[in-house]
């Protein structure tokens, strides 16, 4: 049996995908055994900016009358323990198998970096410029091809806006944009986490969240590698790329390049250094809960199952939530599971690159009643 669904909300409904197969809360093998009050956090986190209408800094399928409904009685249970977690869980929502795809991992860097440029520490990570312009999703620019995520007015019209290349030679030096001064490797990865921890020589930290893309198409220089024969097949992890630019710092240089993408940030002080960097939906991000999904195709919000085991052969079988995107991914059965901050959480990420089961629980109409 398979389903072809839609999540009802006024104005429109959030389509789910074709073919989700439903199955039981009891054919999801740990389902009993996860810790659903953990799982309840963040899920609770989403349902407060659903309800407070708060906007995610890249938009996602709208949540929908059902979910916003039970968002808000979720909201009302306060703090539940695991037994209340779970039977709220399986009270509002109904599973639905997704099918098999890739999990990847992702985390938020803590860099060491300077406030001025230095030897050193070389390469700015920069706040986002006035002429950004960025094109939602589907629109299109006079001037622009479509697909194209970002541009910039020129005279009467519009064209793409500046590649890496171009502004690591300078195409916006000038503009007072640089926020922090890093080693260039590590900027590079600050760039493609989106977030980052930035540690000075004082003890002083500074947090930096996204704020924006160039909308340049994100090209991942591992694959660029395995193809070169830079790296063989199976040593594509985190760690063998950097060990690699590393030891090769002028082709690595360029190679970094070759990934036209480029992530403008902005300092953010709202949050506590107990707190997850801001995801996509701009709520914290939960270690070992909150996941990146494709936005065209889901709401922010959404819980998924999870059935599959991380680098070191240990299981994932564990309740998260869709509370990020990335541009890399794309698809109903994929998804990048944030592991935490710091190099602990970056060396399981690096490896994370797996066949996962995925199975979505959406709100039943009725809120379960």
């Amino acid at each position: 049996m398979v389903l072809s669904t839609a999540i009802g909300c006024a104005g429109g409904a959030m389509a789910a995908p074709d073919n989700l197969e439903p199955v039981a809360f009891s054919e999801l093998a740990g389902w009993a055994a996860d810790d659903h009050a953990a799982a309840f956090t963040p899920f609770a986190a989403s349902c407060r900016a659903i309800l407070e209408n708060r906007p995610p800094s890249r938009a996602a399928q709208p949540p929908g009358e059902a979910l916003t409904r039970v968002c808000a009685e979720a909201v009302g249970l306060g703090r539940p323990d695991g037994a209340q977690a779970k039977a709220f869980f399986e009270r509002a929502f109904r599973p639905f198998r997704v099918g098999t795809g890739m999990l990847t991992g992702y985390y938020e860097p803590e860099i060491e970096g300077s406030r001025v440029r230095t030897d050193r520490f070389d390469t700015p990570l920069m706040a986002r410029p006035r002429d950004l312009v960025t094109i939602p999703d589907g629109e299109s620019l006079p001037g622009v091809a479509a697909g194209m995520g970002g541009a910039r007015k020129v005279g009467a019209g519009f064209e793409p806006y500046y590649d890496r290349k171009a502004i690591e030679d300078g195409a916006l030096a000038g503009r007072g944009l640089e926020l922090v001064w890093a080693e260039p490797v590590d900027a590079f990865f600050v760039h493609i986490q989106g977030s980052t921890r930035v540690r000075f020589s004082d003890g002083s930290a500074m947090r930096l969240a996204f704020d924006g893309r160039n909308g340049r198409k994100f090209t991942g220089i591992g694959r660029l590698m395995l193809d070169r024969g830079l790296l063989a097949k199976g040593s594509t992890s985190m760690a063998a790329i950097r060990a690699w630019l590393a030891q090769n710092p002028r082709e690595g240089a360029a190679l970094m390049r070759e990934n036209q993408s480029y992530i403008f940030f902005r300092k953010d002080e709202k949050l506590t250094h107990a707190d997850g960097p801001l995801g996509a939906q701009n709520v914290p991000l939960e270690p070992g809960r909150s996941i990146a999904v494709d936005r065209g195709i889901w709401s922010y919000g959404l819980p998924f199952w999870l059935d599959g085991r991380f680098p070191d052969g240990g299981q994932i079988r564990l309740l998260a939530v869709a509370q990020d995107t990335g541009s890399a991914i794309l698809g109903a059965a994929r998804g990048d599971y944030f592991v935490g901050t710091g190099d602990d959480a970056g060396a399981v990420a690096g490896g994370m690159k797996q066949q996962t089961g995925f199975t979505v629980l959406l709100p039943r109409e009725d809120g379960g009643r």
